[in-house]
């Protein structure tokens, strides 16, 4: 019996473009007092990164695959095949690499291996919408000799920012101060860099910040106006958004702000034509506001959310959805007396007419630190299994 052991060093989460790196841990779990017969033997293990595409098959169209390469193991078969079982399309994968040839190890011994890939910078991001899933896994495949391949998966998150690779200029590096006295890999100095211009171009998207105004009204007249500081965000961020309805024509009686995405699948992958978009909830605030001047609404924006994206399939975008009741007549309140020696009381209206509107606002958001995401990602960085 073998364990293996796979732990990403960094957390599950990374920036398309940026270095994976696993320590992938082989140990024989018998005791160092057992003898040599308890020896165990390994012929050889690889791993390969691959992004793996579901579709709902009631919504989507599945694009043709090349078929090159069949979804089945032979018994004692040596083709490393990552994706094998796997339900979906494997649209992206690295190369293979070995990670070692012929491994023994004797009772209590146990051997590491380092194992590192640039992730693909034009890949899509993690998603898991209700058309359509993207999921990245890092699988090591190991085998005995005349025994099957057995597969280790690590699933990981990937954060796509938009334009990252049109920044990465090689050039500076020679303008770059540098430290003589320290060492440093050339690998881990690029992927240092990448995750600072990252954060650089992260920061001033989202740090601007300019006031927009919008009116709210309907076909009867103003209800009031809305203010907003910047309508760019990262994931993590609260969009927080102010109303004014004491300059409104019409009595607003109650609104909700709901921070929603926008999934739609290209024409030409969608099941049936002109089909509707898929829409998800992700916070929302719902408040009444009768009499009310002034009011404001704080909506965070979850760490495990995707940032809007677009590929040949599907598009995802960001929105808040409004919804407005206002009053369609007189919203006063009534004045009773019991008697001249009691006191007055103020009550609402037992019956009122209403209308009801809605209104959207389209927002960008962004990816945030992929160590950030780490602490709340659902995925483990140490995985493990045993042959």
């Amino acid at each position: 019996m073998i364990e293996v052991v796979a732990k990403l060093g960094r957390g599950p989460v990374f920036l398309a473009g940026e270095m994976l790196e696993c320590v992938i841990t082989f140990n024989n779990p018998l005791s160092a007092s057992s003898t040599s017969a308890s020896s165990e033997m390994l012929a050889w293990a690889s791993a390969q990164i691959h992004c793996q595409f579901h579709t709902s098959e009631n919504r989507v169209v599945l694009p043709p695959s090349d078929g090159s390469k069949p979804d089945v193991q032979a018994e004692n078969e040596t083709v490393f095949i990552p994706n094998r079982g796997e339900r979906g399309q494997c649209i992206l994968s690295t190369p293979p690499k070995i990670l070692f040839c012929d491994l023994r190890l004797d009772p209590g011994e146990s051997k590491s291996y380092s194992y590192g890939e640039t992730l693909p910078i034009d890949g899509p991001p993690s998603f898991r919408g209700q058309s359509v899933k993207y999921v990245y896994k890092l699988t090591i495949g190991c085998q005995r000799v005349n025994s099957p391949i057995k597969l280790l998966r690590v699933p990981f998150r990937v954060l796509v920012l938009h334009g990252l690779k049109d920044y990465q200029c090689p050039q500076d590096e020679a303008v770059a101060p540098s430290n003589p006295f320290l060492e440093e890999e050339e690998g881990l100095k690029k992927d240092s860099r990448l995750a600072d211009l990252a954060t650089e171009l992260l920061m001033a998207a989202t740090s601007r910040r300019s006031l927009h105004l919008y009116n709210i009204s309907n076909t009867r007249g103003k209800v009031g106006t809305f203010c907003i500081f910047k309508t760019v965000y990262k994931i993590g961020e609260d969009v927080i958004g102010t109303f004014n309805f004491s300059e409104g024509d019409i009595p607003c009686l109650q609104f909700s702000v709901s921070l929603q995405t926008e999934e739609s699948i290209q024409e030409e992958f969608q099941r049936r034509r002109g089909q509707p978009v898929s829409f998800s909830t992700h916070a929302r605030h719902q408040e009444a506001c009768l009499h009310t001047a002034q009011s404001s609404f704080s909506l965070p924006i979850p760490l495990s959310s995707t940032p809007g994206f677009t590929t040949n399939i599907v598009s995802l975008k960001w929105r808040l959805h409004f919804e407005f009741v206002t009053s369609g007549g007189s919203a006063g309140t009534c004045l009773v007396r019991g008697s001249q020696s009691e006191a007055v009381t103020w009550t609402g209206v037992e019956q009122i007419e209403v209308d009801t509107f809605s209104w959207d606002l389209p927002i960008k958001v962004l990816p945030t630190n992929p160590i950030l995401a780490s602490y709340v990602s659902q995925f483990s960085s140490t995985n493990s299994i045993t042959i």
